[in-house]
C-alpha cells in the first residue's frame, strides 16, 4: 500500500511539473520566428526612427527579424494596449516614452494597468527638456526671465504641444516652482506651437531641446535653461536649471522598451541582452544622437531601472495631472 501511495505521489509530483516545461523549452529556443516592437505612434517621428535604429541592430545578437508595426492613436494607448492583450512570449513588444508609459496613466481612463501590465526591458534614451524664449523678450538669463514673468501676472503665454503634454505638466511644475502665473496656449503638436514662438506671437515653451537647437543655433530663440542635472553635448553653452538658479527643476522626454506581463524572465534577459549590445554600437549611438535622445548609461539599461523610473516619473506627475483635472483630448 505504502509502495502505491509513493508511486501515485512520485506521477502526481511529475505531472505538476508538466504544464512549465513547455514554457522552459520555449525559453530556450527563444526567439525562432521574427519580433515585432510596437511604435504607439505614426511611422516618421522620433519614437517609430529609434524603434527602426534599435530592431535593425538587434536583429544581429537574437539572430531573428525584428518588425516595426505602427499602431497610432489615443495618445499612443491603442499600440500599448496591443501589447498588453498580446501572449506573454516575447514575441511582441512596445516601445514608447515617458508620455505613453507614464503620463497618459493619469490623463486617460484606460483599460489596463499601465504600471503593473507590462514588463519593463530596458530604458532606451532620454532627451531632457530645454526652457525657450522668444528672441525679443527682455531678459537675459532664467532667473531674468522669472522676474519678468513676475512682472507680467496672467499675461505671459507659454506654447505648448497639446493639453496633457509633457510640456504642459512641466510648464504647471515651473509656475508652482518659481510662484509665477501664465497662460497656456495649446497646439496640435510643437511645429505650430514653435512657429508662432519664433514669430514672437508667444512668450515661451518647454519642450524636449532637440525641437528647438537649429533655432538657437540660427539665433531666433532664446535658450535660458536645460531641465537636466548636466548640460547637453549638442548644445554645452546652455546652462542647466541648477547653473541658473533653480535647482532640481528636472523633467525630460525618455524612451523604454517593454513586454507583456508574465513574459518569462529568461526571454526578458536576452532581450535585455539584445538591447545593450545594441546600444553600445558606435553606430546605434550615432544614429540615435541624430534624432536628439542621447542614450542612458549603461547601470539604467536594466529592467529594474526602467520599473523604478515609471514608477517614480507616475509618482510626480499624475498628483499634478489630478490636481489640476487635467484630462486628454
Amino acid at each position: 500500500m505504502k509502495f502505491e501511495r509513493r508511486r501515485f505521489l512520485h506521477w502526481a509530483a511529475g505531472a505538476a511539473a508538466l504544464p512549465a516545461l513547455p514554457r522552459l523549452a520555449a525559453a530556450d529556443s527563444y526567439p525562432s520566428r521574427p519580433i515585432t516592437i510596437v511604435v504607439p505612434f505614426p511611422a516618421g517621428g522620433g519614437t517609430d526612427i529609434l524603434a527602426r535604429i534599435l530592431a535593425e541592430r538587434m536583429r544581429e545578437p537574437l539572430g531573428q527579424t525584428v518588425i516595426v508595426e505602427n499602431a497610432g492613436g489615443a495618445a499612443g494607448s491603442i499600440g500599448v494596449a496591443r501589447v498588453v492583450r498580446a501572449t506573454p512570449d516575447g514575441y511582441m513588444l512596445s516601445i514608447g516614452t515617458s508620455t505613453t508609459h507614464v503620463l497618459i496613466g493619469g490623463l486617460y481612463a484606460l483599460q489596463f494597468d499601465l504600471l503593473n501590465d507590462l514588463a519593463p526591458i530596458a530604458e532606451l534614451a532620454a532627451e531632457p527638456l530645454l526652457i525657450v524664449a522668444r528672441k525679443s523678450l527682455p531678459v537675459t538669463g532664467l532667473q531674468d526671465f522669472i522676474a519678468w514673468l513676475k512682472s507680467h501676472p496672467d499675461t505671459a503665454t507659454a506654447g505648448t504641444a497639446g493639453v496633457g503634454a509633457a510640456g504642459h505638466l512641466a510648464g504647471i511644475s515651473f509656475q508652482k516652482l518659481t510662484g509665477t502665473r501664465y497662460q497656456f496656449v495649446p497646439y496640435r503638436g510643437n511645429g505650430p506651437a514653435m512657429q508662432d514662438l519664433v514669430a514672437g506671437q508667444i512668450d515661451f515653451m518647454i519642450e524636449p531641446s532637440s525641437n528647438f537647437l537649429a533655432q538657437v543655433r540660427a539665433g531666433t530663440l532664446n535658450a535660458l535653461a536645460v531641465c537636466a542635472k548636466t548640460r547637453i553635448a549638442t548644445a554645452p553653452d546652455i546652462p542647466t536649471v541648477d547653473e541658473a538658479g533653480l535647482t532640481g527643476f528636472y523633467a525630460s522626454l525618455w524612451f523604454g522598451l517593454w513586454a507583456p506581463k508574465d513574459t518569462p524572465k529568461d526571454i526578458i534577459g536576452k532581450l535585455n541582452a539584445a538591447v545593450v549590445e545594441a546600444l553600445g554600437d558606435p553606430e546605434v549611438r550615432r544614429k540615435i544622437a541624430e534624432v536628439g535622445p542621447q542614450i542612458v548609461p549603461r547601470e539604467q539599461q536594466t529592467p529594474e531601472a526602467l520599473g523604478t523610473l515609471q514608477k517614480i516619473e507616475a509618482d510626480k506627475w499624475w498628483p499634478i495631472i489630478r490636481a489640476e483635472n487635467i484630462k486628454g483630448g
